[in-house]
């Protein structure tokens, strides 16, 4: 079993908060990625927003200019499943750039390992089970993002305890933690278990920063963890949307393909409003630069309450 103490996370003199804002479909604009990382929130974003590589490589330029080498990284997200039929043409703008992070999604890093390893980057694979842990491990993956119940979006359906605490046991690498992570007290508690980092999606949603519309933004405010379901409509795997934005728009049947996801299928469906049950924890909209010093109160004050409490 490998030995894990928690330790600085990655990017340690570049972070103020061992956090990533998640990679979130139309949500993660340019602006939140830049405002996150210049407040030393790791800033992802799925290369698909980007309308075409082209303009992925103007987003990427963008990045060079407007952020220095203090700020936190910035972290493209890339679709690896075969329906993606823009992978091969996205990863080759990432080459260019040579970014530091890259993070995977729907299925094996595999492909995409060895030129990513090759400019220095770091690949973290998402992934929601052990089977599918041990296989991105395998296949080189330096992290993992562990989708457990509750993540907004396409999710996951373990308990996040016992994930963690179980690939813990396997792997030794860094850990992020996504699934219902809504405060300074969230992200304390995910490294108690083990977790180097958190993924933070739905907080950053409402955010003027984010490309959510303004009634989605308000939906959250409204919402709590009750008003979450977990469907397949949207990208043929489950994941966790309003069940106000379901039961207003009709999305037809899923095709049959193998495993059930279908690119073409979530980016049709890119307006979905996706939550995970950290809606509870949204009480408002705020600039990402407040948002990210709530957390980090929240978060210096749940340490210095437990060193307290310890004594």
């Amino acid at each position: 079993m490998p030995s894990h103490q928690l330790q600085p996370p990655l990017w340690a003199d570049r972070l103020r908060l061992p956090a990533i804002a998640a990679p979130m479909t139309t949500v993660s604009t340019p602006e939140l990625v830049i405002g996150a990382a210049r407040r030393g929130v790791i800033g992802a974003f799925p290369t698909h927003n980007a309308a075409t590589p082209a303009e992925l490589e103007t987003w990427m330029r963008r990045f060079a200019t407007e952020l220095d080498g203090i700020a936190a990284p910035v972290a493209p997200n890339l679709v690896v499943h075969r329906s993606n039929g823009r992978r091969d043409a996205d990863l080759a703008v990432l080459e260019r750039h040579r970014v530091e992070l890259v993070i995977t999604s729907v299925g094996s890093p595999k492909p995409v390992i060895g030129p990513l390893h090759d400019i220095g980057a770091r690949v973290f694979a998402d992934v929601a089970s052990l089977t599918q842990a041990d296989r991105a491990v395998t296949a080189g993956a330096d992290g993992l993002v562990l989708l457990t119940a509750g993540a907004g979006g396409q999710t996951g359906w373990a308990n996040p305890f016992a994930f963690v605490r179980a690939v813990r046991a396997r792997f030794d690498g860094p850990i992020v933690l996504a699934g219902g992570i809504s405060d300074g007290q969230s992200i304390l508690a995910a490294q108690a278990l083990g977790a180097d980092l958190v993924y933070l999606g739905t907080r950053f949603i409402a955010t003027h920063q984010s490309g959510a519309g303004d009634d989605y933004r308000q939906a959250l405010v409204a919402a709590t963890l009750d008003d979450v379901q977990l469907s397949d409509r949207v990208g043929g795997i489950p994941a966790s949307l309003l069940t106000s934005w379901l039961d207003a728009h009709a999305v037809p049947p899923r095709a049959e393909s193998p495993d059930g996801f279908e690119q073409d299928r979530l980016l049709a469906n890119r307006d979905a409003w996706s939550a995970g049950h950290s809606v509870s924890g949204v009480h408002g909209v705020l600039d990402t630069d407040e948002l990210i010093d709530e957390l980090i109160a929240d978060y210096l004050r749940a340490r210095a309450d437990l060193t307290e409490g310890s004594r």
